[in-house]
């Protein structure tokens, strides 16, 4: 037998982690016979950065719009004696894989190019995958044991703002983690902004009023992983700089930012918090229990 042809072949493509799922194609038949899937992804054309190339791929296999990180890792596969275009030959493949996210929103996937490798896209079950419930190629194993989500810290800045029996609480939208949940108002420090600067930024923009700020109060931090507001999977570590605010008397708190991770603002009764109503997050708790903590010192 005489030596094979040799053919090398370089594809870039993306894991998409959302929450406990990831997103696959299923291979058509023309690659193989049996049910089989893959990360999204494939070739790269001449000249084609590998960037792009996947970017392409994940949309005509998925249909959906993709952005990847700045690193990825490669993967090898030689195999000596493969089946390729109706002719044996000696194969070897370099996967370059990017962590990939998609927009929250985003519709469920669907293949848009026609008679191509993919018959199938869909989120499946990562525990299903990893115990072979779902049959995928082993560069999806080998992936998904190497990923790591990207690590995030955010400083925020977060008013408690109390009037009579009841605090300021905004309402977490779908686009954010805990969807549903109530949580003080404020966010995130942008560069070079100092805390109170944010604050009183994010007050305008969550509820519509301007706010006095008073001393800190607390700082808080939470930590855990999950899907960002981007779509990208993230280990998130969230420090909070939680201050004592007023506003106005005749404020009428609404939001103003659209689209956003807010979508409602109301002034709740704190011993409804935690019921089936005001489900809270651990902050506002926390910065109740502080300035509780704080007059108590006081005396």
């Amino acid at each position: 037998m005489g030596t094979l042809p040799k053919r090398q072949r370089v594809g870039a493509y993306a894991v998409i982690l959302r929450d406990d799922r990831i997103l696959l194609s299923r291979l058509a038949p023309v690659v193989t016979a049996e049910e089989l899937w893959t990360l999204p992804g494939g070739g790269l054309d001449h000249g084609e950065d590998p960037r792009d190339a996947v970017i392409r791929e994940i949309h005509e296999e998925t249909g959906l719009r993709a952005e990847v990180g700045e690193t990825a890792r490669v993967y090898s596969a030689h195999v000596p004696s493969a089946w390729r275009d109706g002719r044996r030959i000696d194969a070897h493949a370099l996967r370059i894989v990017y962590d990939g996210w998609v927009p929250v929103d985003a519709p469920e996937p669907r293949v848009v190019e026609v008679d191509g490798s993919t018959a199938e896209a869909a989120w499946l079950s990562v525990r299903d995958v990893l115990d072979g419930t779902v049959p995928v190629a082993p560069m999806v194993l080998e992936a998904l044991r190497d990923h790591r989500p990207f690590r995030k810290q955010r400083v925020a800045a977060y008013a408690l703002v109390l009037h009579e029996d009841e605090v300021l609480l905004t309402r977490i939208s779908p686009r954010g983690h805990h969807a549903g949940w109530w949580t003080l108002p404020g966010g995130g420090v942008d560069h070079g902004e100092s805390p109170r600067e944010a604050l009183e930024r994010e007050m305008e923009e969550e509820c519509g009023v301007p706010c006095t700020i008073g001393a800190l109060l607390d700082v808080h931090d939470v930590h855990f992983s999950g899907t960002a507001p981007s779509g990208r999977h993230e280990d998130f570590h969230a420090v909070h700089l939680v201050f004592e605010a007023t506003v106005p008397e005749d404020a009428e708190p609404r939001v103003v930012e659209l689209d956003g991770t807010t979508d409602a603002v109301a002034w709740a009764p704190i011993d409804a918090l935690g019921g089936e109503d005001w489900p809270v997050l651990d902050v506002v708790r926390a910065a109740l229990d502080a300035r509780a903590a704080r007059r108590r010192g006081a005396r």
